[in-house]
């Protein structure tokens, strides 16, 4: 059964901008789970702009299911998930600077230091994933840094899924058989929403988790968290 991890980096974003705890993120991240989410995920960023580095703290001391954190490997951020331990860590090559994910790791030109992290996160008993485009060389390559798993970066499928769908999953797919066949785990985000979700997850064979934010927050404004979560869930069945 493919996972659902939400992410919850929008809910902080509304919270920050009150400078209160209105809405209070760990609720949210708790009803999350009470409504059937198999995982929360958050990706602390330098400058703290939604969630918060002691906001990981708080979620990997109070929430049941697996802990997900997202972000680049400088010295803060290891920092931060080798103190927390989470389930699984998510390297993305973002920038400070960048507003929000916007492309896969080259895991040729940055071998070494994917290596070199994810060995030390693997070490402290932390399952890694690493951000990638559905370019085989780059999957195969993350299979050579020794990551458990990738997590397919599906704003290309997304913004096509309308026009061509069938177009827009092929990369993915061909992605997807390589990773089965290295025996490397699939995990996916970025731009899924309930009109695409479905149609990726069966194009896509043993597709263990996706983490959804944006969308997800976006349709719960409409129909209400629970609801909403129900429906992503569907989507997965």
């Amino acid at each position: 059964m493919t996972k659902l991890s939400v992410n919850i980096n929008k809910i902080a974003t509304i919270r920050n901008a009150r400078g209160a705890n209105n809405p209070d993120l760990l609720k949210v991240a708790l009803d999350c789970e009470k409504f059937g989410a198999q995982g929360i995920t958050v990706h602390p960023r330098p400058d703290e702009r939604h969630i918060r580095y002691e906001d990981v703290f708080v979620l990997k001391k109070n929430i049941a299911t697996e802990l997900n954190v997202e972000g680049y490997p400088d010295k803060k951020f290891m920092d931060l998930v080798l103190a927390i331990k989470p389930a699984q860590v998510t390297l993305v090559p973002d920038s400070p600077e960048v507003l929000t994910s916007n492309q896969g790791w080259d895991t040729i030109k940055m071998k070494s230091l994917l290596k070199t992290d994810i060995l030390e996160l693997k070490n402290n008993g932390i399952r890694t994933s690493i951000f990638v485009d559905p370019n085989l060389a780059m999957v195969e390559n993350a299979k050579d840094c020794g990551t458990d798993r990738i997590e397919f970066y599906t704003e290309f499928y997304a913004k096509n899924y309308l026009k061509d769908a069938p177009a827009a999953i092929k990369e993915y797919a061909a992605a997807a058989n390589l990773c089965n066949q290295i025996d490397l785990g699939i995990n996916a985000g970025h731009d899924l929403d309930r009109n695409n979700l479905r149609y990726f997850y069966q194009h896509i064979p043993n597709l263990l988790e996706v983490s959804i934010g944006h969308a997800l927050v976006c349709d719960a404004l409409y129909l209400g968290l629970e609801n909403t979560v129900a429906l992503y869930l569907r989507e997965l069945r």
